[in-house]
Protein backbone atom coordinates (compact mmCIF):
# COMPACT_ATOMS: atom_id res chain seq x y z
CA UNK A 1 0.00 0.00 0.00
CA UNK A 2 1.61 3.83 -0.96
CA UNK A 3 0.79 6.30 1.64
CA UNK A 4 -0.18 9.43 -0.59
CA UNK A 5 1.07 12.69 1.18
CA UNK A 6 -0.08 16.14 0.47
CA UNK A 7 1.77 18.24 -1.48
CA UNK A 8 3.91 21.14 0.64
CA UNK A 9 1.95 23.71 -1.93
CA UNK A 10 -1.13 25.28 -0.98
CA UNK A 11 -3.52 28.47 -1.36
CA UNK A 12 -4.96 30.68 0.72
CA UNK A 13 -8.36 32.32 -0.08
CA UNK A 14 -10.13 35.17 0.80
CA UNK A 15 -13.37 35.58 0.15
CA UNK A 16 -15.01 38.79 0.70
CA UNK A 17 -18.01 41.09 -0.59
CA UNK A 18 -18.31 44.73 -1.50
CA UNK A 19 -19.45 45.77 2.21
CA UNK A 20 -15.78 44.76 2.88
CA UNK A 21 -17.31 42.19 4.93
CA UNK A 22 -14.75 38.56 5.27
CA UNK A 23 -15.61 34.57 5.04
CA UNK A 24 -14.23 32.61 7.93
CA UNK A 25 -14.86 29.19 8.69
CA UNK A 26 -14.18 26.93 11.69
CA UNK A 27 -11.66 24.34 11.03
CA UNK A 28 -12.90 20.18 12.55
CA UNK A 29 -10.45 19.73 15.68
CA UNK A 30 -9.84 16.74 17.31
CA UNK A 31 -8.38 17.84 20.84
CA UNK A 32 -11.88 19.17 22.07
CA UNK A 33 -9.46 20.98 24.48
CA UNK A 34 -7.82 23.29 21.77
CA UNK A 35 -8.93 26.87 20.69
CA UNK A 36 -11.33 27.41 17.76
CA UNK A 37 -9.27 27.53 14.45
CA UNK A 38 -11.20 29.83 12.55
CA UNK A 39 -9.59 30.40 8.50
CA UNK A 40 -10.35 31.45 5.18
CA UNK A 41 -10.35 28.77 2.31
CA UNK A 42 -7.31 26.74 2.21
CA UNK A 43 -6.29 23.66 0.31
CA UNK A 44 -3.17 21.56 -1.04
CA UNK A 45 -2.65 21.06 -4.43
CA UNK A 46 -3.95 17.47 -6.10
CA UNK A 47 -0.82 17.31 -8.01
CA UNK A 48 2.60 19.68 -8.21
CA UNK A 49 1.84 20.33 -11.72
CA UNK A 50 -1.74 21.28 -10.79
CA UNK A 51 -2.18 25.57 -11.59
CA UNK A 52 -2.74 27.37 -8.30
CA UNK A 53 -6.05 28.77 -9.77
CA UNK A 54 -7.63 25.64 -9.97
CA UNK A 55 -6.42 24.74 -6.75
CA UNK A 56 -8.00 27.60 -5.09
CA UNK A 57 -11.38 27.44 -7.25
CA UNK A 58 -11.41 23.74 -6.50
CA UNK A 59 -11.25 24.29 -2.55
CA UNK A 60 -13.49 27.45 -2.73
CA UNK A 61 -15.78 24.71 -4.12
CA UNK A 62 -15.09 21.57 -1.79
CA UNK A 63 -15.05 23.94 1.76
CA UNK A 64 -17.77 26.35 0.90
CA UNK A 65 -19.87 25.42 -1.95
CA UNK A 66 -19.18 28.97 -3.44
CA UNK A 67 -18.52 28.05 -6.91
CA UNK A 68 -15.73 30.46 -8.63
CA UNK A 69 -14.52 27.35 -10.66
CA UNK A 70 -14.58 28.46 -14.72
CA UNK A 71 -17.90 29.21 -15.83
CA UNK A 72 -19.13 29.43 -12.29
CA UNK A 73 -20.64 32.29 -10.62
CA UNK A 74 -18.33 33.84 -9.02
CA UNK A 75 -15.58 33.00 -11.45
CA UNK A 76 -14.43 36.48 -12.32
CA UNK A 77 -13.98 37.51 -8.63
CA UNK A 78 -11.24 34.84 -8.28
CA UNK A 79 -7.72 37.05 -8.21
CA UNK A 80 -4.52 35.81 -7.65
CA UNK A 81 -2.48 38.23 -5.86
CA UNK A 82 0.81 37.12 -6.53
CA UNK A 83 1.83 36.59 -3.59
CA UNK A 84 3.11 33.68 -1.66
CA UNK A 85 4.14 32.86 1.78
CA UNK A 86 6.70 30.20 2.82
CA UNK A 87 6.25 28.90 6.51
CA UNK A 88 7.33 25.99 8.46
CA UNK A 89 4.45 23.42 8.99
CA UNK A 90 3.01 23.30 13.03
CA UNK A 91 4.20 19.72 13.89
CA UNK A 92 0.90 18.44 14.21
CA UNK A 93 0.50 18.26 10.78
CA UNK A 94 3.68 16.98 9.57
CA UNK A 95 3.20 13.37 9.55
CA UNK A 96 0.65 14.23 6.59
CA UNK A 97 3.38 15.09 4.15
CA UNK A 98 6.43 13.24 3.29
CA UNK A 99 9.96 12.36 5.52
CA UNK A 100 11.85 15.42 5.69
CA UNK A 101 9.47 17.97 4.80
CA UNK A 102 9.05 20.84 6.93
CA UNK A 103 7.95 24.01 4.74
CA UNK A 104 4.73 24.85 2.72
CA UNK A 105 4.56 27.61 0.03
CA UNK A 106 1.25 29.63 0.04
CA UNK A 107 -0.07 30.98 -2.61
CA UNK A 108 -2.51 33.85 -1.86
CA UNK A 109 -6.20 34.69 -3.81
CA UNK A 110 -8.53 37.08 -3.35
CA UNK A 111 -12.48 35.84 -4.26
CA UNK A 112 -15.21 38.83 -4.61
CA UNK A 113 -18.34 37.67 -3.97
CA UNK A 114 -21.15 40.14 -4.98
CA UNK A 115 -22.77 39.70 -1.36
CA UNK A 116 -22.94 37.40 1.80
CA UNK A 117 -23.19 34.00 0.69
CA UNK A 118 -24.75 31.12 2.29
CA UNK A 119 -22.53 28.32 2.93
CA UNK A 120 -21.98 24.56 2.32
CA UNK A 121 -19.73 23.22 4.56
CA UNK A 122 -17.57 20.11 4.08
CA UNK A 123 -18.69 18.72 7.19
CA UNK A 124 -15.80 16.67 7.37
CA UNK A 125 -13.62 19.73 7.63
CA UNK A 126 -15.10 22.82 9.12
CA UNK A 127 -17.67 22.82 11.46
CA UNK A 128 -19.22 26.68 11.12
CA UNK A 129 -18.82 29.65 9.34
CA UNK A 130 -19.57 33.44 9.91
CA UNK A 131 -19.14 36.64 7.70
CA UNK A 132 -17.38 39.20 9.38
CA UNK A 133 -15.96 43.12 9.01
CA UNK A 134 -12.21 42.59 8.08
CA UNK A 135 -10.60 44.12 11.03
CA UNK A 136 -12.52 41.24 13.61
CA UNK A 137 -11.64 38.61 11.20
CA UNK A 138 -8.29 39.54 11.19
CA UNK A 139 -8.14 39.24 14.72
CA UNK A 140 -9.97 35.71 14.94
CA UNK A 141 -7.80 33.66 12.32
CA UNK A 142 -5.51 31.05 14.05
CA UNK A 143 -3.04 31.67 11.02
CA UNK A 144 -0.77 34.66 10.94
CA UNK A 145 -0.55 34.71 7.29
CA UNK A 146 -3.93 34.11 7.29
CA UNK A 147 -4.81 37.53 8.97
CA UNK A 148 -2.24 39.32 7.28
CA UNK A 149 -3.70 38.29 4.23
CA UNK A 150 -7.04 40.24 5.78
CA UNK A 151 -4.85 43.31 6.52
CA UNK A 152 -3.26 43.52 2.37
CA UNK A 153 -7.31 43.08 1.43
CA UNK A 154 -7.47 46.03 3.84
CA UNK A 155 -4.94 47.88 1.48
CA UNK A 156 -6.25 47.00 -1.73
CA UNK A 157 -9.43 48.11 -1.19
CA UNK A 158 -8.55 50.95 0.46
CA UNK A 159 -10.72 50.82 3.35
CA UNK A 160 -9.63 51.30 6.98
CA UNK A 161 -9.37 48.75 9.55
CA UNK A 162 -13.15 49.16 10.03
CA UNK A 163 -14.35 48.39 7.08
CA UNK A 164 -15.09 51.57 5.96
CA UNK A 165 -13.91 53.22 2.74
CA UNK A 166 -11.14 55.27 3.73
Amino acid sequence: MTLQYKIPQSVLVVIYTPDHEVLLIRRVEADAAAPAFWQSVTGAKDTEGEPWAVTAAREVWEETGIDCRPGGMCAQGLDDWGLENIYAIYPRWLHRYAAGVTHNVERVFGLSVPGRMEVRLSPAEHTDWCWLPMAEAADLCFSPSNAEAILQLMHRGRVNASGVDA
